[in-house]
C-alpha cells in the first residue's frame, strides 16, 4: 500500500504511474472525483471486479458503474448512443451526471447483475481524468465498505481498505458529498433513478422533455 501526494507534482507523476501499473496489473487503486473519493479497477477484468466487490463487502446484486476520460469513450462501451445520451453528456460531463444505456454485447466484462447495461460516468476530476485517459474505463464506486460512511479523503478511505487497496491517490478533501444524479436511458423515456448534484429539473431543461422519476 502506497499514499502519493497529487498536491506535489513529482508525486503526482509517480502516483499516476503506479496507479496505472496498478490498474492494468488487475489491482485496487482509490482516487479523487468531484463527488467523494473512488475506489477503482480495470473495468475488464472480471477478476479485479469481484475483487473490488469483495473489498466492499458487496455482492454482484450491486453492480458497479464505470468512469471514463472522455466524451467518445462510451461509443465503444454501448449498444448505440441516442440523441438523448449525447445531449447530456454535452450539457453535464464533465461532471456529476450518470447515465444509463444497454451496453454493448461484443463486451468481455463482468459488471455485477446489470441486466445487460452499464452507467456511464465522466467525473470533473483532473487526477481521474489523467489516470482514465492513461488506462481507459474503470470500474469505480465509492470507497467506503458497504455501511460505512465514504471517504471524502484519502486518509479515511486508507483507514477502511488499508493493503486491500494498493495504490491511493490523495488529491486533497473531495468536493460536495452529493452523489451523482443518475439516468436511465434504456426505456422509452429518461428516467431518474437518483437525484443528486444535477437536479431533475437542469436534466429536463437539458432534454427540452418530460423527465420520469423513480418512486
Amino acid at each position: 500500500m502506497t499514499v502519493f501526494d497529487c498536491g506535489d507534482r513529482g508525486q503526482r507523476a509517480d502516483g499516476l504511474g503506479a496507479a496505472a501499473s496498478a490498474v492494468r496489473s488487475g489491482r485496487l487503486v482509490v482516487v479523487p472525483t468531484d463527488t467523494v473519493y473512488g475506489i477503482g479497477c480495470d473495468a475488464f477484468s472480471a477478476t479485479a471486479v469481484a475483487g473490488l466487490l469483495a473489498a466492499k463487502n458487496r455482492g454482484p446484486d450491486m453492480p458497479v458503474g464505470v468512469l471514463v476520460g472522455s466524451w467518445s469513450t462510451i461509443d465503444g462501451l454501448v449498444l448505440s448512443v441516442p440523441h438523448t445520451a449525447r445531449t447530456l453528456v454535452e450539457a453535464f460531463w464533465p461532471g456529476d451526471l450518470s447515465i444509463v444505456l444497454p451496453h454493448a454485447p461484443s463486451l468481455n466484462w463482468n459488471l455485477g447483475q446489470t441486466g445487460g447495461t452499464v452507467m456511464l460516468r465522466m467525473p470533473l476530476h483532473p487526477v481521474a481524468i489523467e489516470l482514465l485517459r492513461e488506462v481507459g474505463p474503470m470500474a469505480v464506486t465509492s470507497a467506503n465498505k458497504s455501511g460505512q460512511p465514504p471517504a471524502a479523503t484519502a486518509q479515511e478511505a486508507v483507514e477502511q481498505f488499508g493493503d486491500l487497496v494498493s495504490i491511493y491517490l490523495d488529491g486533497g478533501p473531495s468536493g460536495d458529498l452529493v452523489p451523482s444524479t443518475i439516468v436511465d436511458l434504456t426505456g422509452d423515456e429518461p428516467l431518474v433513478l437518483r437525484e443528486g448534484a444535477v437536479s431533475v429539473a437542469a436534466v429536463r431543461e437539458a432534454l427540452g422533455t418530460e423527465v420520469r422519476t423513480a418512486r
